[in-house]
């Protein structure tokens, strides 16, 4: 009865929506307003939901055991890492129904995220990886920083084998993700200078690829400031085109320490999913499944004037494969590179005037990424310790 309570809530509100024919944008995908209501509100209710929990775990064994009030950023994150591995693993198209059995993929992916040190998109994890980004436990997050924190949690998922690129100064380099993505097969590595690690074994059940390079799927971050104090109005149409691309995983922002996970927009207004809300930790039960009720929104989505936004934002895109790069490149050259005051540049060279292009790679350590993590923080201690120690001389 409650859930009915919640759906009839949801169309009344979607009843405030103008009855035009205007189209509504998802990640991608297009939905009447008129015709197409109840396929709107499941397509938005499917996305997985991150909200701030309390009862966990003591983050670093001694830390916050909730997240409220700090960690909406992180959550934010875990939402578009999240529509990532769903796309990856179950396609844009996958819908999810209440108690409705999902595929064992759809259960793994939530545990990717559970509030628990060992899983590998944790708070934990992601707080923790902050510190090496300047960020102390329970610190608010902007959106670059998680995106350079999920760029390095991402070399510790073998299940997924991601590679994350973040762009820098505005500008995304093709070269530069084509040489992260494009992976030699084990015949032709005779170089022996890639990590062993970079052909799967799900590359070569392909049979093809064994002769020809393979893709990394690719998580595409772009960290943007649209303005200075507020967005500026000439990006607006930009912006919007980004939730039209079907490599979309929206958009990382909100208002400054109030993050939100934008998913889509209705002419003006920004739909997106609110983190705010404080649940309960919830674990795996007995037979190893999550109930994952609570990592659904049923209520309404909440919408948001696109001019109120922070110009402080990140936009995510996925590139399962090459030609979907490929598409993606097209599409902005069309769409975003023809405005007058360009929201990002795409380049094809890496520029000269830049360090030489690097992809990231696991660190050399014979632990798990839970335990070099724990390490890692009390170096960056010591060394921010003795940096200080350096200056007030």
């Amino acid at each position: 009865l409650e859930y009915e309570n919640q759906i009839t809530i949801f169309t009344d509100y979607l009843e405030e929506y103008p009855d035009t024919d205007e189209l509504v944008w998802i990640l991608g995908k297009q939905h009447l307003l008129k015709t197409e209501k109840s396929k709107l509100l499941s397509d938005i209710s499917a996305r997985l939901w991150f909200t701030y929990r309390r009862k966990f775990s003591p983050i670093g064994g001694t830390g916050p055991s909730s997240d409220a009030g700090w960690g909406c950023m992180l959550r934010c994150g875990q939402m578009m890492l999240a529509q990532a591995l769903i796309c990856r693993h179950l396609g844009r198209d996958w819908s999810w129904e209440k108690q409705k059995e999902q595929p064992k993929e759809y259960q793994r992916i939530l545990q990717c995220f559970l509030d628990r040190k060992d899983c590998c998109y944790s708070i934990h994890q992601m707080a923790q990886m902050g510190v090496g980004e300047g960020k102390s436990i329970g610190e608010w997050f902007g959106p670059n920083t998680v995106a350079q924190v999920l760029k390095k949690l991402a070399l510790f998922d073998e299940w997924n084998s991601l590679a994350v690129y973040v762009s820098m100064d505005n500008t995304v380099v093709i070269e530069d993700i084509k040489k992260m993505c494009r992976v030699l097969p084990l015949s032709a590595d005779t170089a022996g200078d890639r990590p062993p690690d970079s052909l799967t074994a799900s590359n070569l059940s392909k049979g093809t690829s064994a002769y020809c390079s393979a893709w990394k799927p690719l998580l595409l971050i772009v960290p943007l400031r649209l303005g200075i104090n507020q967005i500026n109005p000439v990006y607006v149409d930009a912006f919007k085109e980004c939730f039209k691309m079907p490599q979309s995983l929206g958009a990382l922002g909100g208002k400054p320490n109030n993050a939100y996970y934008f998913i889509g927009f209705l002419g003006d207004e920004l739909i997106f999913l609110d983190p705010h809300t404080t649940q309960t930790f919830v674990d795996t039960e007995e037979n190893g499944t999550v109930n994952d009720q609570t990592f659904h929104c049923l209520q309404s989505p909440q919408r948001m004037n696109i001019l109120n936004l922070d110009p402080s934002v990140a936009l995510g895109f996925f590139c399962k494969e090459e030609k979907d790069f490929d598409n993606w490149c097209s599409l902005v050259q069309k769409e975003i590179l023809k405005e007058n005051l360009r929201m990002f540049e795409l380049v094809q060279k890496h520029p000269s005037h830049w360090p030489p292009f690097v992809p990231p790679a696991k660190p050399e350590v014979t632990t798990t990424g839970a335990e070099f993590i724990d390490s890692t923080e009390q170096l960056e201690e010591f060394d921010l310790e003795e940096d200080f120690e350096i200056l007030s001389v």
